[in-house]
């Protein structure tokens, strides 16, 4: 379509600024940003809404537009909402690209602008993804049931024969085909993965769509019955954008849009059909951000009130206001737990707790519930760089035990997120969670809120990208050890650790290893004999060695405990 075909939609809400000369360009696509350098994100002829937000001082103008005018954009449009009038420079900036620029109503939004460009052009492009726009249009109408993503995979499936997934950062399946034969959900292993090379590949800075090659891959349910020719399977997977800052600020809960088939096979005509569902997904994926706002502000509330040291009977009341919103249909009063998450980059000019919010909103899915959306019962709120999710269980039958309202536990939620996660933080970033144990009544919350936060700080200090501590732990005494003092910690294992270290290093003797292992099996020397397929009479000697260095003596308990807290601590 044409920018003249926009300006004469009323409906828009857009206003010619400059550029009358220049309407007859054609428009292929549309990109929404905010980033002071959207280049790498640019292939030529898009829309470009943006809110301002990169404009910090007048030059900012000419450096922005520059760029759009290399990249071959079509033409841009500024919302009104965050400064009003568009600001002359801009304006001129323009003006001596010869860029048409557009003003956008304030009561307008970016995501309908998008959608009318979408479905236009599509129709002009190719008449499968018409249809596809038409059906994803009655679906938003007709509000959460009219069936979400899953109807653009579905006729993605059935006009193009291409079977595709909506993915979570963790690869946690949103949406899949539903139409009949296209095969079971996408197996968990296989969305991790691809969810963690999507991450890698996003800030490494290379342009979707990600390729990659999956071997043996014909084993997995998905190639049941298919012929296998030992070469694997190839996914090319297509960022979701619904962010328009710094890639840091919404990388973590982006989604992706994962498609079995190689699309550096594609005609650029395809290529952009499928950038064109992306955008058709995003507009979904805004809708149910907006829903959430609800459940945010419930969590807001109810957290305001526990650290303020409300009276129980006041949050046990805002309780019961949010049971029907994240608990609907259920009516039992459920039990409640807390995860507190940390985000943090190097650098600190990226805010943690907007990003920890929407990431826990992402990978947070309550045990038990069933649904379209099941992470949907769960309410984020985030204060300084800190992130609080109060996750609600549903009370079970007695006869269910007493473990059937455990939750989430540290460990299971570690395995889920660990590896894709690291790959999308990459060298700057740090993830670290806190989970409390499930309490059933306001008097607990308190004490929940505080358990999370330790067991967060627990996490904090240890090694990794992404960590993550649990209530079980805080029994025990790395309970201790996140507090005590970093010269402290490193003066303590200097003085056990080193003496082992630099003749580890001089003689390759393994005096490290063979330590943790001897206190591993307690002392025991033929379990740790067996262990290290070592005589005993060596590991004596190894032994003997780590004492002489030391001048410690591990038949001692108090010298154990010291070595055993020196390694935690390293």
């Amino acid at each position: 379509m044409r920018l003249r075909a926009l300006l004469d939609t009323h409906s828009l809400g857009l206003t010619l600024l400059g550029g009358d000369e220049e309407l007859d360009r054609t428009v292929r696509g549309v990109m929404t940003t905010d980033l002071r350098d959207p280049s790498r994100y640019l292939s030529g002829g898009e829309l470009v809404l943006t809110g301002l937000a990169w404009r910090r001082e007048p030059e900012d103008a000419e450096r922005f537009v520059r760029i759009l005018a290399t990249a071959g954009v079509a033409g841009l449009a500024a919302g009104e909402a965050e400064l009003g009038a568009i600001p002359d420079d801009l304006v001129q900036a323009c003006a001596r690209h010869r860029l048409p620029l557009f003003s956008v109503d304030e009561k307008v939004s970016f995501a309908s602008i998008t959608e009318h460009v979408v479905r236009q052009v599509s129709s002009e492009r190719a008449g499968d993804l018409a249809a596809v726009v038409d059906r994803h249009r009655r679906l938003m109408t007709s509000g959460p049931a009219g069936g979400g993503p899953e109807v653009v995979l579905d006729l993605l499936g059935s006009d193009l024969d291409l079977r595709a997934w909506v993915l979570s950062p963790t690869g946690r399946q949103i949406a899949g085909s539903t139409l009949a034969g296209a095969g079971p959900e996408l197996p968990a292993e296989v969305g991790a993965r691809l969810a963690g090379e999507h991450l890698a590949a996003a800030r490494s800075g290379r342009r979707g769509p990600h390729r990659i090659t999956l071997q043996g891959t014909g084993a997995h349910p998905l190639d049941e019955g298919r012929p296998s020719d030992g070469s694997g399977t190839t996914y090319s997977l297509f960022p979701i954008r619904h962010g328009s800052r710094d890639l840091r600020q919404t990388l973590l809960s982006d989604w992706l849009l994962a498609v079995e088939a190689d699309a550096g096979d594609w005609s650029e005509e395809r290529l952009d059909l499928l950038h064109g569902v992306t955008q058709l997904i995003a507009v979904e994926r805004d809708r149910r951000d907006a829903a959430r706002t609800v459940r945010r502000r419930l969590a807001q509330e109810v957290l305001e009130l526990v650290q303020t040291g409300a009276p129980p009977a006041e949050i046990a009341a805002r309780l019961r206001v949010a049971a029907p919103v994240l608990l609907p249909g259920l009516g039992a009063a459920p039990h409640w737990q807390i995860v507190v998450a940390r985000v943090e980059w190097e650098g600190g000019d990226v805010p943690g707790g907007p990003v920890a919010q929407s990431l826990l909103e992402e990978v947070l899915v309550a045990p038990g519930t069933s649904g379209p959306e099941p992470a949907d019962r769960i309410a984020v709120a985030h204060t300084g760089d800190e992130a609080v999710a109060l996750v609600p269980l549903p009370a079970v039958p007695e006869e269910a035990g007493d473990g059937a309202t455990d939750g989430l536990h540290a460990d299971q939620l570690l395995r889920t997120i660990r590896e894709p996660l690291a790959r999308g933080l990459a060298d700057d970033g740090r993830l670290t969670v806190g989970v409390s144990a499930s309490v059933h009544s306001a008097e607990g919350l308190r004490g929940a809120l505080e358990e999370a936060r330790h067991a967060r700080r627990v996490a904090a200090a240890r090694p990794g990208r992404v960590c993550a501590a649990g209530h079980e732990e805080l029994a025990s005494h790395v309970l201790l050890l996140p507090f005590v003092p970093d010269d402290v910690r490193r003066a303590f294992t200097a003085r056990l650790l080193d003496p082992l270290r630099d003749y580890d290093r001089r003689h390759r003797a393994e005096l490290i290893p063979t330590l943790e292992a001897f206190l591993d099996c307690d002392g025991s020397w033929t379990r740790c004999a067996t262990r290290l397929h070592l005589h005993v009479n060596t590991l004596r000697y190894r032994v003997g060695r780590i004492e002489q260095l030391t001048g410690r003596d591990l038949s001692r308990l108090e010298d154990k405990l010291d070595f055993f807290l020196a390694l935690r601590m390293s």
